[in-house]
This record gives C-alpha cells, sequence and structure tokens, in this order.
C-alpha cells in the first residue's frame, strides 16, 4: 500500500488491509495460458488419434503420431505465447517512451488529457485542477496515470513472456496425454479410440465446468460447450479419414 496509505487514518488503514488480504480468483494471464493450453491439448490430438483411427492404422502408429504432435504443438504454441507476451512488452516500452517525451515537451497538452480523463467519471473542473497540479509536480507518477487511464496499459512482468511460453506449453501436454493414454493400454486401435472417446469427453467436461467456474461464467454451459467442440472437432477428423482411405 505504500507511503500513500500510511497517510490515511487508521480505519481506512484497516479497510484497505482487509480488502488486500481477501482472496480472490481473477482470470489472470497465467490463468489465461492454462486455459489456451489445455483446451488445444485435450482437442488437437484428440483429432488428430480420431482421424488416424479412422483411417484404420495401429495404435502404435497413432501413439507415435500423437506423442510427435503433442511434443510439436507444445513447442509452438509455447513459441507463440513467448512472442506475444514480448510484443505487448515491446509495445508498452514504446508507449511508456513517448509518455515520457509528453510530459516534458508538452505538458500543457498532457495536462489537458489528465483533465479530460477526469472529466469523464464526473469529476468537475474545481475538483480535478488540484489533481492535475500534484501530477504535473511528480512526472514518475503523471507518466503512470497517462499509461492506465489513457492508454489503458499496465506494466507487464518481465518474466511473463518465459512464464506464458512454459505454461501454454506445459498445459498442452498435460492435455494432450489425455486422449493418447488409452492407446498406451490398447492394443487393437478400435478398443483405444471408444476409450480415447470416454476419457477425453469427460476430460472436456470436467474442465469446461473449472473453467467456467473460476473464470464467472455457467460452468455447466462452459462444460458442454468444451465438450461439444472437442467432439465435433475428432467426429471431422475420423469422418474425413475414413471417407479419404484407400
Amino acid at each position: 500500500m505504500g507511503e500513500a496509505a500510511a497517510s490515511l487514518d487508521p480505519e481506512k488503514q484497516r479497510l484497505l488491509i482487509q480488502h488486500h488480504e481477501e482472496k480472490h480468483f481473477m482470470s489472470s494471464e497465467v490463468v489465461r495460458d492454462i486455459i489456451i493450453g489445455v483446451s488445444d491439448g485435450l482437442t488437437v490430438p484428440f483429432a488428430l488419434a480420431a482421424g488416424l483411427s479412422g483411417a484404420n492404422v495401429t495404435s502404435s502408429i497413432i501413439l507415435i503420431a500423437g506423442i510427435a504432435e503433442v511434443a510439436a504443438g507444445a513447442i509452438s504454441m509455447g513459441l507463440g505465447g513467448y512472442l506475444a507476451a514480448k510484443s505487448e512488452a515491446d509495445h508498452y516500452m514504446r508507449e511508456l517512451k513517448r509518455e515520457q517525451e509528453e510530459v516534458i515537451e508538452v505538458p500543457d497538452t498532457e495536462a489537458a488529457e489528465v483533465a479530460d480523463i477526469l472529466a469523464q467519471y464526473g469529476v468537475e473542473a474545481h475538483e480535478y485542477e488540484p489533481v492535475v497540479a500534484a501530477l504535473r509536480r511528480n512526472p514518475e507518477a503523471w507518466v503512470d496515470f497517462m499509461m492506465k487511464f489513457e492508454l489503458g496499459l499496465e506494466k507487464p512482468d518481465p518474466k511473463r513472456a518465459v512464464i506464458s511460453a512454459m505454461t501454454i506449453a506445459v498445459s498442452y501436454i498435460i492435455g494432450g496425454l489425455v486422449p493418447l493414454s488409452p492407446y498406451m493400454v490398447f492394443e487393437a486401435a478400435e478398443d483405444g479410440v471408444v476409450a480415447s472417446v470416454i476419457v477425453t469427453i469427460i476430460a472436456l467436461l470436467v474442465f469446461g465446468f473449472a473453467k467456467g467456474h473460476f473464470t464467472g461464467n455457467r460452468p455447466i454451459m462452459s462444460a458442454l460447450q468444451t465438450a461439444f467442440i472437442g467432439a465435433i472437432a475428432s467426429a471431422a477428423a475420423f469422418l474425413i479419414a475414413k471417407a479419404f482411405r484407400v
């Protein structure tokens, strides 16, 4: 809470401390990465295995192809997460540099922008003028204010790119092993695909329910939607393989 909180009266400090100690679940960037990784990990290898089963190949071939796909998919998606987070960080730094230059080169324009932002929240001129003046005396806070309220940008975690890549990749691997696991048990692909469908649909329902619960959506609807998407993808792959089998 810092020095600003220390200047508050004891009652307000107590309320702030109580609020910060509350345990909230937020749809954070890490949770988003887990959802991306697990959902794709469950769906893509599931569809691949179903498609190969439709082509009447052996369980060992399905398993080898599936593991190769999981490895390639984890690397690809992890790299995608890394590049996306790196791009966000680079964009933030470019905008930060621009704002730092503008508060020095065109301070009156920036002050007018602060006033306009506060006015949009219903703050009257006689109320926001002291705020504008206080920010002009503190360039660092001024830049931070403009980044958050004018541009809607939060300072990214320097480790965000690596964490995103690892989270998505590991989540993809975990999800991808679910539909492939039955082929490790059953030698016949016909038995493996049935078990894979059952196991994966259950996993999709559980994952969809958890995703809906933790992100504030309707859990049952989220579970049904997630399972439906996975089922459609696998069914399409299976039928296409059947249609083009020679």
